[in-house]
Parts: structure tokens; C-alpha cells; sequence
């Protein structure tokens, strides 16, 4: 069973419409039980930072998704479910995220002629890791990546993007006056800045992916 969380701010109809195109195993929950017997987890979300993690305390849904991502077992992140995933964020203030990637959520620079929010369609490129024993630039491709063209166009909704302090966690980057991680792999955690179910058969070919793990 893969289970969508329902915290009250995700685009919940879109991510289980896309889902469903591969398995009909699969449901919206707020429920905690549900999200402790689930095979995968998909954390999706759009707002505001501060409310979302508000919203998760609240309904009792912190401690059951650090639970889960503790388990092995596959956990994937939309958009604000991305950023909700680091120590902290920068938006509207400071505030405290789950902390399971440590870095924060920062907003994109003043002064570049850039327009916020980064709305739209823009390029995901693999992002080539530096190994650390050897110092030769490697590319490990992410799972989730698996049959999805190089370069890529998907669409982005954000005024804020993610620094991870390892860098070796980003497995792909876009370019918008800088360049930013809009995905990210730990294991088994995945997560993606821009909408996957939103980005027509090469974010649905990330979906399928996830699905078929």
C-alpha cells in the first residue's frame, strides 16, 4: 500500500491520479496507523513552510513520518515536502523543519531580474558527484531517474529552494539564475522540488519509478 499523506496542504488529487496509473494500491490518509503499515509513503505539499509543519504537529503526524522514514522503506517528497524534510527553514522567518537532511530552505536571491515564485517549466539535469576517495567526478544515477531523458523539463512551483550540507545527496539540479537541487536521494528517502505528477510522461515516468521500486 502506498499511502499519501493528507496533512491540508498537499494537491493530493493529482499525486493519487498519477499514482494510480500504475498501481491501484494506493490511498490518502491522515491517519496514523495507515501510515505505519504503509509499503511507501509520499509526503506532497504547497504553502507556506511554517503551516505545513504546523499542520503535521498538530494532527500527531511527526513522529509516525520520522518513524517511517527510519524504516528503510521508500518515502517520497513534493515540493514543499522536500523542504519540510531539512532543519530549517527561511521563510517568513526561522523555523525548524523535521530535520532528517541537515541544511535549510533558502529563498532565491534579490537583484538577478528573476521572477519569484520560479513558476513554470525548466530542466533537470543529474547532478555528477564528486567521490570523495578518488576526487574523479562519477554519476550515480537516481532510481527515480531510471528512463527519464537528460535535461528533462519539469514543472516548478517555489520561491524557496534546498541547500543540503552533503552534497552527495542531490541527485539532480536546475538552473534559475543559480543552480539549485530539485532532487534529492538518501537512501531510501527520495524528494523533488518540482511536481512529478504535474510534468507530463517524463515526471510521470518518476512516479512509475517510485511505484515500481
Amino acid at each position: 500500500m502506498i499511502v499519501i499523506i493528507d496533512y491540508g496542504m498537499g494537491n493530493l488529487a493529482s499525486v493519487v491520479n498519477a499514482v494510480r496509473r500504475y498501481t491501484n494500491d494506493v490511498e490518502i490518509s491522515s491517519d496514523v496507523k495507515r501510515i505505519a503499515d504503509a509499503d511507501k509513503l509520499i509526503l506532497p505539499g504547497v504553502g507556506a513552510f511554517k503551516n505545513a509543519y504546523y499542520e503535521i504537529e498538530k494532527r500527531g503526524l511527526r513522529e509516525p513520518v520520522l518513524d517511517f522514514l527510519g524504516s528503510g522503506r521508500h518515502f517520497l517528497g513534493i515540493c514543499l515536502g522536500l523542504q519540510l524534510l531539512f532543519t530549517k527553514s527561511h521563510e517568513d522567518g526561522e523555523h525548524k523543519g523535521l530535520g532528517v537532511i541537515k541544511g535549510e530552505v533558502v529563498p532565491f536571491p534579490a537583484g538577478k531580474g528573476l521572477k519569484v515564485p520560479h513558476m513554470g517549466w525548466n530542466t533537470v539535469t543529474e547532478y555528477q558527484k564528486l567521490c570523495p576517495d578518488d576526487k574523479q567526478m562519477k554519476v550515480e544515477k537516481c532510481p527515480l531517474l531510471r528512463g527519464v531523458a537528460e535535461g528533462a523539463h519539469m514543472y516548478f512551483v517555489h520561491s524557496y529552494y534546498v541547500v543540503p550540507q552533503d552534497r552527495t545527496l542531490i541527485a539532480a539540479t536546475t538552473d534559475y539564475g543559480l543552480s539549485f537541487c530539485s532532487l534529492i536521494q538518501k537512501g531510501n528517502i527520495y524528494a523533488a522540488q518540482f511536481h512529478p505528477e504535474k510534468s507530463q510522461s517524463q515526471g510521470l515516468r518518476i512516479i512509475e519509478n517510485f511505484v515500481r521500486l
